[in-house]
């Protein structure tokens, strides 16, 4: 045992290996002499003996609707390094937008005995866990719930005046999907700022991402260009006269300048496409995509953050919403409106 051959108490070197606020009135040269002798040894702690005096497991779950690159591959990044950190082990659970999924996984990790949840871009109406829950771009009612949240009022108002400005007044938009909980706030937020900078939403303009086609069937991803390139389809067999699009998230939005190059058009001369997100190969794709950047590694280790907090202080008073800012991303997939010069920015 690492205190016996180091003659210190127990508590001396659990202090010191936990890294425990305690420690500090240990002298440095003791604390010293404990790190190395772990190093030396190749020491790990017992986390299950720790749980026990701790009255905690020492893991959290994580529900999300898929595992696919984007959304959540940026906010993972930031919750992994959080708890990481922090010493916490995970369990993540995929419930593909299915309803009894969405139900069932948390009561079977609350019989696992998580310390509490992390809900990614996942309804929260019908989980009822009796820990503190996290919930990211979920916009939850809910009592226990802590929400991390987009200014979505900021976003739209930061990609609608950057085509106002370039001379675009028929912009099209490319709304999300109901199963998505950010889908009507962003709406909104779209209909609110158009409304402030005097432009006109044509409704004939306005398309949306089939729900239908969000989840996994038949080998079909729900995170494809694919659901991008369809609802394009639709808009330019109704009409092309648009000279701009707004689209969800920055997969639509590849989707949807495959659809305007099919069909022979030019990005950005003819029509000029924002996505949304900043997903890691938005900056890659050809043209490259200007979008409204979330920052959602920071809203990964921000949730993850105030998730351990909550846990740590469990009587403790939380906020029921921190709100995050998004920043445009200006690239090649947008540029002035055919025949119109920018004018300056509103």
């Amino acid at each position: 045992m690492l205190a016996e051959h180091l003659e210190l108490s127990q508590t001396t070197v659990s202090l010191v290996l936990n890294n425990s606020p305690s420690a500090k009135s240990i002298p440095q040269e003791t604390r010293k002499r404990v790190v190395e002798a772990a190093e030396r040894f190749n020491y790990r702690p017992n986390y299950f003996a720790r749980s026990l005096r701790q009255s905690r497991s020492m893991s959290v779950g994580v529900l999300a609707p898929d595992l696919s690159e984007g959304y959540f591959t940026r906010v993972m990044n930031g919750v992994v390094q959080e708890l990481t950190g922090a010493h916490y082990f995970y369990f993540t659970a995929c419930h593909d937008w299915k309803r009894d999924l969405i139900e069932k996984y948390p009561r079977m990790l609350v019989e696992r005995a998580v310390d509490g949840f992390l809900l990614l871009n996942t309804p929260s109406d019908h989980i009822d866990v009796p820990v503190p829950v996290v919930a990211i771009s979920a916009h939850s009612l809910a009592e226990n719930v802590t929400n991390i949240v987009l200014d979505h009022h900021l976003a739209a108002q930061q990609a609608l005046t950057h085509l106002y400005s370039l001379g675009h007044r028929r912009i099209a938009v490319m709304r999300g999907p109901r199963a998505i909980p950010d889908s009507e706030f962003r709406w909104e937020a779209i209909q609110q700022v158009a409304q402030e900078i005097n432009l006109k939403l044509d409704p004939a303009l306005i398309i949306r991402i089939d729900s239908a086609g969000w989840s996994m069937k038949d080998g079909y991803h729900p995170m494809a260009p694919e659901i991008g390139y369809k609802p394009m389809q639709v808009l330019l067999e109704k009409t092309r006269e648009f000279t701009a699009i707004f689209c969800f998230n920055d997969i639509a939005a590849i989707g949807a300048i495959r659809t305007l190059r099919d069909a022979g058009l030019n990005v950005p001369g003819d029509v000029s496409v924002v996505g949304f997100d900043d997903i890691l190969s938005a900056a890659y794709y050809t043209p490259s995509l200007t979008t409204v950047r979330q920052p959602l590694t920071e809203m990964g280790k921000r949730g993850a953050q105030v998730l351990l907090e909550r846990i740590a202080n469990r009587e403790a008073p939380f906020p029921s919403e921190i709100v995050m800012a998004p920043e445009l991303v200006v690239r090649e997939s947008s540029g002035p409106a055919p025949g119109r010069m920018p004018t300056a920015s509103i």
